[in-house]
């Protein structure tokens, strides 16, 4: 054998001794654990306490609440009286004593008609405001020619101002006089005036199948005008006596309706509920939860029954 088949076979048989070492050590590793699984256990992490999950939640309180169903529709602001004024003579307007928007009594004289002709002369006969208000409208101008028949003004009280509103058929059945709504004006977007309802059409419109409903202001506004467009939220029927939740609060699987009621271990308790009337996101509970409990309403999507939990609820 020469001296490189002398280092070749060195070599190896050196490679071959630290295999055997490598071997013998990964073989005393498992034993050593496998002894300390049989003292111990087959985990050891066995013998560690858990750590228990707790939620945080927030609750609401149960007790009887009140909600109040509504109807939403448009209407336009109006005065409560306003009347056309006729001359009582047809011929020319020689006289014009009030303009748009002037204040006038019962009893003034608003216009003069002459109705003279070539070759007659007749008294001027003057025009009378059978109300007191402010003129609405004046479509008459001096010097026109007018008959019985035309429009000299239109005088309206607009102290006094209402919003005439019409209903659907299907909700006639909920209107009552006194009723409250809540009236929005777009000139006026984030302000809401308060009216009640003061007169209800005995007829139905055939064609529309609508009511038509009167309101008046519960106080006079000087930014309110006739003719303004109003949406009205109108008050109808009051549900009380029941427990009221957020709709988000109730769980539902399938049919099955459920909510999570605390303990006094500050655990909770899964209830499973029958509900009533749903009303803007707010829900009544007829039955399954008790006066006086409280129900989580946020934070009951990872709960169970027996869950534990932190009531954050300020």
């Amino acid at each position: 054998m020469n001296q490189e088949e002398t280092k070749s076979s060195n070599s190896k048989a050196k490679t071959a001794v630290i295999f055997i070492l490598i071997l013998i050590i990964t073989a005393a590793i498992c034993f050593f654990i496998l002894k300390s699984k049989d003292k111990k256990g087959a985990n050891p992490w066995a013998n560690m306490p858990k750590q228990e999950v707790i939620y945080s939640v927030k609750t609401q309180l149960g007790e009887p609440t009140t909600i109040t169903d509504f109807v939403v529709t448009s209407g336009d602001v109006q005065t409560q009286s306003s009347i056309e004024v006729f001359p009582s003579i047809g011929g020319k307007i020689v006289q014009m004593n009030v303009t748009l928007g002037s204040s006038v009594k019962k009893g003034d004289v608003i216009a003069k008609i002459d109705a003279s002709e070539a070759g007659s002369y007749y008294t001027q006969s003057p025009v009378i405001a059978p109300i007191s208000g402010s003129i609405l409208s004046s479509p008459a101008k001096l010097g026109a020619k007018v008959s019985a028949n035309s429009v000299i003004t239109t005088i309206g009280d607009i102290d006094n101002l209402q919003i005439t509103t019409r209903i659907p058929e299907r909700y006639v059945g909920e209107l009552a006089i006194g009723q409250k709504a809540e009236i929005s004006l777009e000139a006026y977007p984030n302000v809401i005036f308060m009216a009640t309802v003061s007169r209800i059409s005995p007829v139905l419109d055939a064609a529309t199948r609508t009511k038509e409903v009167i309101l008046n202001f519960d106080e006079k506004d000087s930014r309110i005008n006739a003719g303004m467009f109003a949406k009205v939220k109108l008050y109808t029927i009051d549900y009380s006596n029941h427990i009221v939740i957020p709709q988000d609060a109730l769980v539902t699987n399938n049919d099955d309706k459920y909510v999570f009621v605390t303990k006094e271990d500050n655990t909770v308790e899964k209830r499973d509920v029958t509900v009533g009337k749903n009303i803007a996101g707010q829900i009544q509970i007829l039955s399954g939860v008790e006066f006086g409990e409280k129900i989580v309403v946020e934070g009951m999507l990872s709960l169970y029954n027996g869950a534990k939990i932190n009531d954050i609820t300020k």
